[in-house]
């Protein structure tokens, strides 16, 4: 099996840019969203592993279209 991590820093930090250029706190998005505070965290500190329907969730809280969280450069 691979190893991700990289992949999944990268990708978190695209995540915590968009929601600092926003102006919007984790809380915030958590309300906007699906999602738990703790794991939209663990998203932007490349900690865990999302799924798709995860994506979509957090395109809604930080109030983008999905295609914005994946155009990051790996």
């Amino acid at each position: 099996m691979k190893d991700y991590s990289v992949l999944k820093g990268k990708f978190g930090l695209h995540v915590k840019q968009i929601r600092e250029t926003k102006g919007y706190s984790l809380i915030e998005v958590d309300r906007r969203c699906e999602l738990d505070e703790s794991n939209i965290s663990k998203i932007e500190n490349g900690k865990i592993n999302i799924q798709l329907s995860t994506i979509f969730e957090l395109a809604k809280g930080l109030g983008v279209e999905p295609k914005d969280l994946l155009d990051f450069h790996i």
